[in-house]
């Protein structure tokens, strides 16, 4: 087994997944990184406190275990440089804390994670910051929007809802034309799915609660950046005092182990629960890209090398009641926020009061799924107990 660095030239994404982050070496051959918990490091003596020339000065910046963790990302996503953060939304905030600026313009797409806006409705605007939300399918018209004194555009695709997938290549030419820097939350394609950096993004965001993690046991985020952004970024993190959790970080690296094979099975699962539902008659709309008649279909085609196992379908119109009966009935699909565990998730939304650059006007009552890691034919069991029941005609 060779250095951390050395893991990953040469191999395939899955061999690399195995590698990245681990040298049992300087372990006495223990496979996997330790667990290094503290805050104080010692100096060997006055000359090297005064020269900090060691490794590691302080266990708030990084130890051992969350050094494996960021050498690994970054070399999955094809970044210089990751930052680990205690969240998903933490992640988020010190990249748009980064370019943040009293006058600044920043454009965030309008069907972005809805915790995003209220960051930026409730520090940003605080700070002197104009945020303007964007249409997420304008692709290079998004040139028309960039000022003088735009600082950043960030995107999501697909959303986190509604899953619009973005021109990511188009809005970073246009975006790089003018001199600004493009952020993405990349946590439905994770770095095996979606290769932001070889699109032209400048900052890859990833929750890492969600597939990084994989088994809804622990809360993280990661932001890698390109060289230039690296910088910048390293300031505000460092500023902030933000800092992963060893144990968490640990848990991120026994995820990446298997997000392949686990990827695979979302992606493959959650796409036959898509074309099912697709068919079933309580269903008006299945809003997943990996189906060819899906909005922004030949996008996803395109750019990304799979799909995730999170989608949204709407109903056709049915009373809320009717929507509560069908959730209290199903005994698979738990109902709660986040995803990207092992297990299958429901629940209903309603973005209109959020959108303020596009309309969204479904059909139904929309609910989003995350489909996991358990049987296909077991979930659409359950799922049919749903219909049962919010057709009236099943038992809660």
């Amino acid at each position: 087994m060779g250095t951390d660095e050395e893991a990953d030239g040469g191999f395939g994404v899955e061999t690399s997944l195995t590698r990245l982050g681990r040298n049992p070496r300087a372990y006495s051959g223990f496979v996997n990184t330790p667990i290094v918990r503290g805050s104080t490091v010692l100096f060997p003596d006055a000359e090297t406190l005064e020269s900090r020339d060691v490794e590691y000065t302080y266990g708030r910046p990084s130890n051992p275990t969350t050094r494996a963790l960021e050498t690994a990302l970054a070399a999955l996503e094809g970044g210089a440089r990751t930052f680990l953060t205690p969240s998903g939304l933490s992640a988020i905030a010190v990249t748009l804390l980064t370019f943040a600026e009293s006058g600044g313009h920043m454009l965030i797409a309008d069907s972005v994670y809805q915790p995003t806006r209220r960051f930026a409705a409730r520090v940003l605007k605080r700070l002197g910051v104009e945020v303007e939300y964007y249409d997420p399918l304008i692709g290079s018209r998004i040139a028309a929007q960039i000022r003088q004194n735009t600082k950043l555009v960030l995107t999501e695709s697909p959303g986190s809802q509604t899953f619009e997938i973005q021109d990511i290549p188009a809005i970073c030419r246009a975006a790089r034309g003018a001199g600004v820097p493009v952020a993405i939350d990349n946590t439905w394609g994770t770095p095996l799915y979606f290769r932001a950096f070889a699109h032209g993004v400048n900052i890859s965001i990833q929750s890492a609660t969600k597939y990084i993690v994989g088994h809804a046991d622990a809360l993280l985020g990661a932001v890698t950046c390109d060289e230039p952004a690296a910088a910048a970024v390293a300031s505000t993190h460092e500023a902030l005092g933000l800092c992963a959790n060893s144990e968490d970080c640990f848990l991120a690296l026994r995820g990446l182990r298997t997000l392949a094979v686990r990827m695979e099975r979302h992606w493959r699962s959650g796409l036959a629960m898509a074309e099912w539902l697709a068919s079933r008659p309580e269903v008006a709309k299945v809003l997943h890209p990996a189906l060819p008649v899906a909005p922004g279909h030949e996008l996803w085609k395109r750019d990304f090398r799979g799909a995730a196992g999170l989608f949204s379908i709407i109903l056709k119109p049915y009373p809320k009641k009717a929507v509560h009966r069908m959730l209290n009935a199903l005994q698979i699909f738990g109902m709660g926020y986040s995803w990207g565990g092992f297990e299958s998730l429901i629940v209903p939304f309603d973005c209109t009061a959020a959108r303020t650059a596009t309309v969204w006007k479904p059909e139904g009552p929309a609910l989003r799924l995350h489909i996991g890691l358990e049987d296909v034919d077991d979930l659409k069991r359950d799922l049919e107990r749903g219909f049962a029941a919010l057709a009236g005609n099943g038992t809660v």
